[in-house]
């Protein structure tokens, strides 16, 4: 799909209401769309209450100290200062995490990172708070700070827990082989944020029954709620999480670092506590995407094909867990990449420093292996004088075949199709084709390079990723579909975080019962749980429990029906809103049929089990996968090293398309993440600080740094086992696209290219 055809389907899907599409299948246009554009949609920054205080939090300005003392008293003593709390009004559990609760929710004892929450402040004014927290006095020793991961292996302990979070020794087949072509290389992947455009904010109310409601962004708030009642010291009952609008979601999209304080301030006060962080908190508080070490030697035989990979992955945690085991496992699985290798031997671990913590951003673990096996791709295909296509393409992964895990990839795995796909696609055409006037060189229009210096290259990058939870985890959701008055309503506590699932939801309560006009309710813990947002799991996992409730429902509508006509209510259909048989005898509308009966159902929806990975990486750890394919072309500028990405084209295999215009937007959007983690997202931590926390000092891509992207092959090849057949499709473009721009690089410049961000030194050809 082209930008042209993409944008013509997002226009057709904004028409005017009576010609609004509906239905899977459909570009339905989301609810919220309008609200959005303009200005009126609740998020958490707008809410306000009666009494309303502000909130703002110390952080520690050094990366490792011990903290000696804690002086409150001044603070306290300020005008317009009601609340101040320390780890000592922690009333529960100290300590939190999504994947291990290792994360103090106060520092009391040692500071382990840069930015670390040291206490926090409750005020009638913003300003005040800030005074105010800046009024805490915090005696430190200074401590000697651990930042390089290698070295977190003989460094004294950072945690009670130590250093060492896990290690996955992964051994699939025959260590002895030696392939007749080896080549190796070192690589390096930086600190990605995910620089929500809103920064996090939150509302904490007070309850009578001595409980707190939190107004938050929050993409998992069961999980929220269950963290925070556990440090307040309640039963999850007392605690209610509301999720407000959530503006864009590419990773845990609120950190509990601002969330928990609010409610221990709210309870304090009896009053309710806003909290709006600023940019530079956001930075500071919120994880990143994990920096990444890497070593890789690839054997192939002389025709190119793979025998045997060996890798070594070291993760940088810094300074807590977090999510540090799954991203782990997803690198060590996909250490090889989406092509079948018999021998591998991958030796992964994640480890603790005094860096910013690391957690889930989109595509984490599978995006920094895809860079470094897709850069031992080209190596092989350089020594081996093959084309760099066609090396992929004889090692192409196709379903039936094993990951190095021992798992068989039993899901649709069109790998070479997707590669032949943009292979075949037109290049587009070269800057001495157009006006001079017309051209647009690395640097922008006004750039300082020369039009002679510019190289042009082409590349490619192939990538997999898993979808829903791994290794054992419980992903179940629920959902509860209503109908009353020819309107139907959809309670489901998974959160619309710009991946559509308010949109799906609607579509597919449409489909099923021909009711056009759908509602889905806001989203709170009084619902039953639907899990974290991420990994395709709503449009998976909730979307199926939806579907379950509302065929369900479609049964509950039929049956009287079909009893009256003595048929099977599986003989009728529902189609626009009218419900026929299948000889013409029964038609009617469902308005009529329905004639003010209200219907309602409640569903489950638990994919098949999976298997943590033994001792040796084995086992059947993922539900799913989906594969992308990518041809970058770039143009470098060789003496000042400056990159422009010309174009990318884009093939993925998606199972199913849903909603034409949101699938083309999520692509193109995973897509152009991907320019900002080969070209410019890095966050800098030198000595464990992080330096320019501010959208100045961190670039993330504009308008400007995006390329043309042409989405060149959909590949509907249903995955069985899901529901619709439809597979995740925003995660695995970010995977590939960098990996495909640094083969570009390397193409145009033939310099080895083994970092992320591309750094301009790396583009430099000093021979000309």
């Amino acid at each position: 799909m082209s930008n042209e055809a993409a944008t013509a389907r997002a226009a057709e899907a904004l028409t005017e209401p009576e010609t609004i599409p509906h239905g899977l299948g459909a570009s339905v246009p989301p609810a919220d769309a309008r609200a959005k554009t303009e200005g009126t949609f609740p998020y958490a920054a707008d809410l306000w209450a009666e009494g309303l205080l502000w909130a703002a939090v110390l952080r520690s300005p050094h990366p490792h100290a011990r903290i000696l003392s804690i002086d409150t008293s001044h603070a306290r003593t300020m005008p317009g200062v009601r609340a101040v709390v320390t780890h000592e009004d922690v009333p529960g559990e100290p300590v939190y995490g999504r994947g291990k609760a290792d994360r103090p929710v106060f520092a009391s004892e040692i500071v382990r990172h840069h930015g670390e929450p040291i206490a926090a402040v409750a005020a009638d004014h913003p300003d005040t708070a800030r005074m105010a927290a800046a009024a805490v006095i915090v005696e430190y020793e200074v401590l000697d700070p651990v930042t390089d991961p290698e070295q977190a292996f003989e460094a004294e302990p950072l945690h009670p827990d130590g250093n060492l979070i896990r290690h996955i020794p992964l051994r699939h087949g025959d260590p002895d082989v030696v392939g007749d072509v080896v080549v190796e290389g070192a690589y390096r992947i930086g600190r990605q944020d995910p620089a929500p455009i809103g920064a996090e904010a939150g509302l904490a109310v007070p309850r009578p029954d001595g409980g707190v409601e939190l107004y938050l962004a929050s993409t998992d708030p069961h999980a929220d709620r269950d963290a925070a009642a556990a440090c307040y010291g309640l039963e999850p009952e007392r605690v209610k999480v509301v999720v407000t609008g959530v503006p864009g979601a590419t990773a845990d999209r609120e950190d509990r670092s601002f969330q928990l304080p609010l409610g221990l301030l709210a309870m304090k006060t009896g009053c309710p506590v806003k909290l709006a962080a600023s940019r530079e908190e956001s930075f500071l508080g919120h994880t990143h995407r994990h920096p990444t070490l890497l070593r890789y030697r690839h054997h192939a035989d002389s025709e190119g094909k793979l025998v045997k990979v060996e890798a070594q992955i070291l993760l940088d945690a810094g300074a807590y867990a977090d999510t540090s085991s799954d991203a782990l496992a997803a690198a060590v699985a996909f250490a090889c990449g989406p092509y079948v290798v018999p021998n591998a031997f991958i030796e992964g671990w994640a480890v603790r420093t005094n860096n910013p913590p690391s957690g889930h951003v989109r595509g984490e673990g599978a995006m920094q292996v895809c860079a470094a096996h897709e850069a031992q791709m080209d190596k092989l295909a350089k020594k081996l004088g093959i084309d760099p296509a066609e090396l992929r393409l004889r090692n192409a992964m196709a379903t039936g075949d094993v990951l190095p895990t021992g798992q068989t990839v039993t899901c649709p795995a069109p790998v070479a199709e997707l590669l032949q796909a943009v292979r075949d696609h037109p290049l587009p055409p070269l800057p001495k084709d157009t006006p001079e006037e017309e051209w647009l060189l690395p640097g922008g229009p006004e750039g300082a390079g020369e039009p002679g210096a510019v190289r042009r290259g082409v590349g490619y990058g192939l990538g997999m990723v898993h979808m829903l939870g791994a290794e054992g985890a419980d992903e179940v959701s629920t959902a509860t579909v209503k109908v009353q008055g020819g309107v139907a309503t959809v309670l489901c506590a998974a959160v619309e975080t710009g991946q559509g699932f308010s949109t799906l939801a609607r579509q597919i309560v449409q489909e099923t019962l021909g009711v056009e006009e759908v509602h889905v309710a806001p989203v709170d813990t009084d619902q039953p749980p639907a899990g974290a947002g991420c990994r395709g799991r709503h449009t998976w996992v909730s979307g199926g429990a939806v579907e379950r409730a509302a065929k369900m429902v479609r049964t509950q509508l039929l049956q009287p029906l079909a009893h009256k006509f003595g048929m099977s209510a599986e003989l009728l259909q529902i189609t626009d809103g009218k419900i026929t048989s299948y000889d013409g005898v029964l038609s009617t509308t469902v308005a009529e049929a329905l004639d003010g009966k209200e219907l309602w159902a409640t569903a489950q929806c638990r994919p098949h089990p999976t298997e943590p990975l033994d001792e040796a990486g084995q086992g059947d750890a993922f539900v799913g996968m989906s594969f992308c394919a990518v041809r970058a072309v770039v143009d470098v500028d060789i003496e000042l090293g400056s990159v422009r990405v010309v174009e990318l084209a884009v093939a993925q295999d998606v199972g199913r398309v849903l909603n034409p215009a949101q699938l083309a937007a999520r692509i193109e959007a995973g897509v152009t993440q991907g320019v900002g983690v080969a070209l410019t997202e890095n966050l800098r931590t030198p000595r464990g600080v992080i330096r320019h926390p501010d959208l100045t000092g961190y670039a993330l891509p504009t308008a400007l740094d995006a390329p043309d992207i042409h989405i060149v092959k959909l590949v509907e090849e249903r995955d069985v086992v899901a529901p619709f057949g439809a597979k995740a499709v925003s995660a695995v473009p970010v995977v590939t696209s960098p990996a495909a721009i640094a083969s570009a690089v390397r193409a145009a410049t033939g310099r080895p290219v083994n970092r992320l961000p591309i750094r301009p030194q790396a583009a430099v050809v000093t021979n000309g």
